[in-house]
């Protein structure tokens, strides 16, 4: 893992995000102090949410129900029934 401090961080990002999108992990540095590890975003994907999901109950029939209520309250143009909270 690659190591620079803040500011030749600041100076070089450019280079930094560059070493960062070829897959690099680079520890930013202050002080002689690490403060900062930077690293490739991690990307996300249908598969990761269903993984996620996985083993968590279908909504039932009433959660149906209140987001259909909730859908009706957004199609009328009311007054923000926040308003007098």
């Amino acid at each position: 893992m690659r190591t620079m401090t803040a500011t030749e961080a600041s100076r070089k990002f450019s280079d930094l995000l560059d070493a960062i999108e070829r897959g690099e992990t680079i520890t930013i540095t202050r002080g002689n102090h690490p403060v900062a590890e930077i690293g490739p975003a991690h990307r996300r994907t249908g598969a990761d949410l269903r993984a996620a999901l996985a083993g968590i109950p279908a909504p039932d029939d009433k959660f149906a129900l209140d987001i259909s209520s909730a859908l009706e309250l957004l199609d009328h143009e009311e007054a923000d029934p926040w308003a007098d909270a």
